[in-house]
């Protein structure tokens, strides 16, 4: 085995992660046409709606009875970052922002000391398939920072910088930045509060593809930074001696060389690399703090003022058919990428 692998993991309903993060759920669901109420226009009898995490069809509802998706919920003490590849998200909170994003886009939220927000997945296409994929990473707040003001920002796919090069017998491999520079691509600024916004923290999140036969040299890092690299598309890789089939997560010595030699077959990566906390979590449920007393006083929260409340009419909001990608921050400020369609 190459000295460079700590562990080979498979890859669960979530993925297994490591200090800084706190956990990466990947969602890959085909749903089918749309209705008027913007979800699946067949029959969604046999399904355990309101938690439905079985694939039937192709695709999983969630916590969505009408629209796929997760309908309002709290979170403190962390941070989500969601990478949508293909379809749409529709964002509400409880600081009264919203937003519509999705297709090569990403959103960054500070949950800090308390945010409720939705997160549906409308159909908006009535005459053809709403294809969905995305990653939905957790990204820890050290103690310092778990009570921060709550904070969102979007990463508009035309923003993110790619690196696309090829290696030494021409095959092509790209690495799409969402944190921590790689090469020719700068990321953007994360989340004033979050862990990443040190660079010293050696925060990264990369998508990579690699071309059939391509080879990837990872760049050597720190000792200390924790590094895992998901495999979730393709057939196998080499790294050394060792062959690795796809549906692994691959915990690596950031401090050491790392080739990866992909198969016969196009591959898919997740990258997620940090400097770790060392710092106690306690979770529960949708809440991670640092000690039991920090739990239960967030639950006294939760029950006194839910985070600020729900300012919105229903719990699954959704936004207008005719909406294009959008986002309304609390201040009240509109940024708009594209023209009501």
């Amino acid at each position: 085995m190459d000295t460079s692998i700590q562990q080979i993991l498979p890859l669960g309903f979530p993925w297994q992660t490591q200090d800084p993060f706190l956990f990466c759920v990947y969602h890959e669901d085909f749903f089918p046409e749309g209705n008027d109420n913007f979800g699946p226009n067949e029959s969604l009898a046999g399904r355990n709606l309101g938690n439905d995490f079985t694939v039937k069809n192709g695709y999983r509802m969630y916590h969505g009875t009408t629209v796929p998706g997760f309908p309002a919920h709290p979170h403190r003490g962390f941070e989500t970052v969601t990478v949508v590849k293909k379809g749409l998200c529709d964002h509400a909170d409880s600081m009264g922002a919203a937003g519509r994003y999705g297709n090569g886009d990403v959103q960054w939220m500070t949950a800090g000391e308390g945010v409720q927000h939705s997160e549906m997945f409308p159909l908006l296409k009535n005459d053809a398939p709403n294809p969905l994929e995305l990653f939905q990473i957790w990204l820890n707040l050290p103690k310092s920072k778990k009570m921060a003001k709550g904070h969102i920002q979007m990463f508009w796919r035309e923003d993110l910088q790619t690196h696309t090069e090829t290696d030494a017998n021409g095959h092509a491999l790209t690495v799409e930045v969402i944190a921590g520079d790689y090469k020719t691509a700068k990321a953007l600024q994360p989340a004033p509060d979050s862990w990443a916004a040190d660079p010293q923290n050696h925060v990264a999140i990369w998508k990579v593809t690699l071309a059939p036969h391509a080879m990837w040299e990872l760049p050597v890092n720190a000792a200390g930074v924790n590094r895992s690299v998901f495999f979730y598309k393709g057939n196998h890789i080499e790294i050394g001696e060792k062959t690795i089939a796809v549906n692994k997560a691959i915990v690596l010595d950031a401090s050491q060389n790392t080739l990866i030699t992909n198969g016969d077959k196009e591959a898919s990566f997740l990258l997620l690399q940090g400097k770790p906390l060392h710092e106690p979590v306690v979770q529960h449920g949708p809440f991670v703090m640092s000690n039991e007393a920090e739990i239960r006083q967030t639950l006294i929260d939760y029950q006194k003022n839910q985070f600020g409340g729900w300012p919105w009419p229903r719990y699954d909001m959704v936004h207008p058919k005719n909406q294009g990608r959008f986002v309304k921050h609390a201040s009240g400020q509109i940024e708009e990428k594209e023209a009501k369609v």
